[in-house]
């Protein structure tokens, strides 16, 4: 039991999430190459078995029927032709397959004759030195598990999610690795939700920036119509996210709550960590949703009572000038009778009433807030 009580040991370190992974294998397809496979390895007795050369799928499952253990395959974006074969030699179902090489899947579990077939969906943070309203901020990938009572196949897509930092660790401890392919499962979604975790953390600070700008006083004079493209930006993300998180909180319950006869079970009450963490990603994303519609609103109130103000400032300075407006259209109809038109002080008087006029208009608009 001492390797269940250091499950969290082993699979936690992928919560450093964001940097860049190192190891031995190739974390893409090499497109020069004529095979999809990134690993293909033997576990007995939950150590890796040691060949002279690289194992094809077929070798490898040839090998754990002869003496037992299981296979893990690891494949990036494979072709058709490419998983056709390894499909026969493991009898995976072929709606699991179609699914699986065509990619753009919902997350979700489904449970087949001899496999359970798991799709997660990684989310990578992109770095950026300032959010606007066109920045990318999550990019994602795709996962797609086979798992079997003697192997496990993964099918990866998209550039990040690369799963070698994590077989690394489960190569360090091989009494994890002893109970099976249910513990890579639990390790591989251990590490996707962990990703979560970290790119809720950075999103956290995104919208606390957007936040503070749109509620600044010093934003008086910003350029209208900015932060709504960056808040709206930064909503397409968060759904983007949403999509990764929300489908796959039903599968971990499942994995956690259901006996399953491909799961061991001191593995499977694992499960129910990963998916308390995966339900407070949840409730982090729907409140950042939810947070996003309310500054969206109120930086639209902000733009709404800037038009407003301008609009009492135009009006009031039309008012001001409609008095010497008046005055002189009244004095420019040329009539001979007009009074004080011959007068010699008609022109400086009538030109300081309506100054003062104009003046106790602007002292009234200004006291009310209009100027």
């Amino acid at each position: 039991m001492s390797m269940i009580r250091d499950l969290r040991a082993v699979v936690r370190p992928s919560r450093v999430s964001l940097r860049k992974d190192s190891g031995g294998y190739d974390s893409t397809r090499d497109r020069a190459g004529t095979s999809a496979v990134v690993d293909c390895a033997v576990y007995r007795d939950g150590r890796r078995l040691v060949t002279d050369r690289a194992l094809s799928p077929q070798e490898a499952m040839r090998l754990v029927r002869r003496d037992g253990g299981f296979a893990w395959i690891g494949l990036h974006e494979p072709t058709e032709e490419e998983f056709a074969g390894i499909a026969r030699e493991f009898g995976l179902h072929p709606l699991a397959v179609e699914d699986a090489v065509q990619a753009h899947q919902r997350p979700k579990l489904e449970r087949y004759d001899d496999s359970l077939f798991t799709v997660f969906k990684t989310v990578h943070y992109l770095d950026h030195d300032r959010l606007t309203s066109t920045s990318e901020v999550v990019e994602t990938g795709e996962v797609m598990c086979f798992t079997g009572r003697d192997f496990f196949i993964t099918v990866r897509h998209g550039g990040q999610g690369s799963l070698r930092s994590l077989r690394h660790r489960l190569q360090e401890d091989p009494e994890l690795l002893a109970k099976g392919p249910s513990a890579v499962l639990h390790g591989i979604a251990d590490h996707v939700v962990d990703g979560y975790i970290a790119v809720a953390d950075a999103l956290q600070d995104d919208i606390d920036d957007v936040e503070t700008e749109v509620f600044s006083p010093g934003r008086k004079g910003a350029p209208r119509g900015t932060d709504a493209g960056r808040i709206y930006q930064l909503k397409r993300e968060i759904l983007e996210f949403k999509r990764a998180v929300s489908p796959l909180l039903r599968p971990m319950q499942l994995l956690s709550e259901r006996p399953m006869r491909l799961i061991d079970p001191d593995i499977q009450k694992y499960f129910r960590d990963v998916a308390d963490h995966l339900a407070r990603v949840q409730e982090q994303v729907l409140g950042f949703d939810e947070l996003l519609n309310s500054i969206l609103q109120a930086n639209l109130a902000q733009a709404s009572v800037a038009q407003n103000e301008d609009m009492r400032k135009i009006t009031s300075w039309a008012a001001i000038i409609a008095v010497p407006t008046m005055v002189c259209g009244v004095y420019g109809m040329n009539f001979d009778h007009m009074p004080e038109l011959h007068w010699r002080y008609g022109y400086p008087v009538t030109l300081g009433i309506t100054v003062a006029i104009c003046l106790g208009i602007h002292r009234a608009l200004k006291r009310n807030g209009w100027l």
